[in-house]
């Protein structure tokens, strides 16, 4: 009879771990949504970091999202896969912070700027090069044609080559070498552009063990209820996540 109640518990034991492996909940990738500003707040910080938790829900993926510095440790980020920096601003993390998304970075971990998010750290380096650029002014918001130049990336396989939308325009006072370039901005199609022929809006690159994303666009509220947006949202959140290009 001992045997027979130890075989039994064996058994249903074995049966307890396969189904915590099937599932979904268990083995979904994870992201942080951060959300700090020290300087200029985006009002459409709330919209963008809902549309997120939307299209989390709707893409097997899930979404934490955090105003605290605080969280940027080893042992909180080790659960997550990527993290989103959502319009934040100015000097958002310490020294120890800092050290603490470096080392997720470097495990092979990914990365997604959006919008303001190359108008933060600036006296970070590491930084500047994991997000690509360094805000330096805009004009006031307008409509522009943005160049698809990249139409085989999973952020952008779906937008038309040539893409006329509203938004607030960056110029940039410093710019990467290395980026995969994704869409550029036609500054003959507006006023106040100063990079010229070739300023970029999109882009993506391998960086030090992992991998980031940036997408300038993401500044008003309408940009997260724009299908077109959302999908190359989600296609730069699902490269950081797994390293997946189409």
């Amino acid at each position: 009879m001992i045997s027979i109640i130890k075989s039994v518990t064996i058994v249903l034991a074995a049966v307890s771990f396969s189904c915590s492996e099937k599932n979904p909940e268990a083995v979904k990738p994870r992201v942080l949504v951060f959300t700090k500003t020290a300087g200029f707040h985006h009002q459409s910080i709330p919209a963008g970091a809902a549309a997120i938790f939307k299209l989390a829900g709707e893409n097997s993926f899930s979404a934490d999202s955090t105003s605290d510095a605080t969280k940027f440790t080893p042992d909180n980020l080790s659960q997550y896969a990527a993290v989103v920096f959502l319009n934040t601003t100015g000097d958002v993390l310490n020294d120890t912070q800092q050290d603490a998304l470096k080392k997720f970075i470097e495990s092979k971990k990914g990365f997604v700027g959006v919008h303001a998010a190359t108008d933060t750290e600036y006296d970070w380096p590491w930084y500047g090069n994991l997000v690509g650029a360094y805000f330096s002014k805009h004009p006031q918001q307008q409509q522009a044609t943005l160049n698809v130049i990249d139409r085989n990336f999973i952020a952008t396989k779906h937008l038309p080559e040539k893409w006329s939308r509203w938004d607030e325009w960056y110029n940039y006072k410093w710019i990467a070498s290395d980026l995969h370039v994704l869409i550029t901005i036609d500054e003959t199609s507006y006023t106040g552009g100063e990079n010229g022929p070739n300023h970029p809006m999109s882009w993506y690159h391998d960086y030090d063990g992992g991998r980031a994303f940036y997408t300038e666009l993401g500044h008003t509220d309408e940009s997260y209820a724009d299908p077109l947006y959302l999908k190359h949202l989600l296609g730069g959140i699902q490269y950081a996540i797994s390293g997946k290009m189409k």
